[in-house]
């Protein structure tokens, strides 16, 4: 088992930042991707960056493309959402999930493992 907790989440004006972190405890080792996904009010679930714990390949929604980062630190299990440059449609509860195989990283289903949440609000 994989447990992940999220924080980092609150409340920012448009064009302000937030670094999101993901702690990830137990068979960590089992793991290959660390993702991140959102959903706003309303809408379905959707990717937003993931990567590799092993080689750092990293992979982002195009909406996020040169505004968000996603990173690693194998040593403290822990992986980064480091989101700049934030607009209203950003507003949505984050997830952080972990694969166990290497698959499509933009896929929910393709996760084992989730984290609870945490609430992004970017205000206009």
């Amino acid at each position: 088992q994989v447990q992940l907790v999220e924080s980092g989440g609150g409340l920012v004006q448009a064009g302000g930042s937030l670094r999101l972190s993901c702690a990830a405890s137990g068979r960590t080792f089992s793991t290959h991707t660390g993702g991140w996904f959102r959903q706003a009010p309303g809408k379905e679930r959707e990717f937003v960056a993931a990567i590799w714990w092993v080689g750092g390949m990293t992979y982002y929604t195009d909406s996020v493309k040169g505004r968000f980062t996603v990173s690693r630190d194998n040593a403290k299990n822990t992986v980064f959402l480091q989101m700049n440059s934030l607009k209203p449609e950003d507003t949505a509860v984050y997830y952080c999930a972990a694969m166990v195989r290497n698959g499509a990283p933009e896929l929910d289903n393709n996760y084992d493992y989730w984290g609870q949440g945490t609430q992004v609000t970017v205000s206009s």
